[in-house]
């Protein structure tokens, strides 16, 4: 049995999409803990955790299709995230010393930013605040703001007019 990735707070209700995100971010989590492929996490949460309870924790319904693409697309591209990422963070906090799931939550927000032209900027970064939120109840929300603010005007300068 694989180990269940980190459980958030109960987050606010969302749609498939916002779905798709919380549960990309607990299954790079997953990922990054286990050490399992993407592709065995990417299939056991499309059959057994989005859309079902377990142990009495409801996974909303997502769209499978875009939580794949998360998944998949931050892991093939980790190294160039990781490189947008780390000289976003205080010289003093690099990438490796933040908490795993602080790292997969910035790890596919930016994706989402760099591949994902169709989602405007502020939209990503509402969303991987507010799962932050779902997470964490101290600064690291602000951090994620901070953080993506800064790539989101350096990788989509003209949304920011």
């Amino acid at each position: 049995m694989m180990e269940e990735a980190k459980k958030p707070r109960p987050a606010k209700s969302g749609n498939k999409r916002s779905a798709s995100r919380l549960g990309a971010v607990q299954a790079l989590y997953q990922v990054e803990m286990t050490g399992v492929t993407p592709n065995v996490v990417v299939v056991e949460y499309v059959k057994h955790r989005l859309g079902q309870e377990i142990d009495g924790d409801t996974f909303l319904p997502a769209d499978a299709t875009l939580f794949e693409e998360l998944v998949q697309g931050t892991v093939e591209r980790q190294a160039e995230l990781d490189g947008l990422v780390g000289p976003a963070l205080a010289a003093d906090w690099p990438l490796e010393r933040l908490e795993m799931i602080l790292r997969a939550i910035l790890r596919v927000a930016t994706f989402e930013l760099a591949h994902r032209i169709d989602v405007p900027v502020k939209v990503v970064i509402t969303e991987y605040v507010d799962i932050a939120h779902a997470f964490f109840a101290g600064k690291e929300p602000g951090l994620i703001n901070g953080v993506l603010d800064k790539l989101g005007r350096q990788l989509r300068p003209t949304e920011w007019n």
